[in-house]
């Protein structure tokens, strides 16, 4: 069974840098895949990811990461300012982060339309 958890944007916007990625991990570690409103902070995803480096252990295998951004391929006028103009007032909001443990995400494909998830087949018990 997947288990997807929705962490708002909210949840995690008053917490510092180190608390908000710690977070995360953790809730990886439960084996569930997270599904972030917005996105975090460049130094945050390395940071994050190095973690989970120095984490991978017997049963900890890493995390898999994709990050979705509603922008389009239009990039011209009104579309480019309305895109400007909500980013000024949501800021890391926008956007969805989508991270999963190494162990049940075998890969993450994302294009402007949709994402797509691909999960480890579990072993059948006998």
């Amino acid at each position: 069974m997947v288990t997807l958890q929705f962490v708002p944007y909210n949840e995690i916007e008053d917490l510092g840098s180190a608390r908000r990625v710690k977070k995360l991990i953790d809730i990886v570690k439960e084996n569930k895949i997270v599904l972030l409103q917005g996105r975090l902070k460049k130094e945050e995803e390395t940071d994050l990811i190095s973690i989970a480096m120095e984490e991978i252990g017997a049963k900890f295998k890493g995390i898999e990461l994709a990050v979705i951004n509603p922008e389009g391929k239009d990039k011209s006028g009104l579309k480019k300012m309305r895109n400007n103009f909500f980013g000024m007032l949501l800021g890391d909001r926008q956007g969805l982060t989508v991270i999963g443990p190494a162990t049940i995400v075998k890969e993450i494909k994302k294009d402007p339309n949709k994402i797509e998830l691909l999960t480890k087949e579990g072993k059948k018990k006998k």
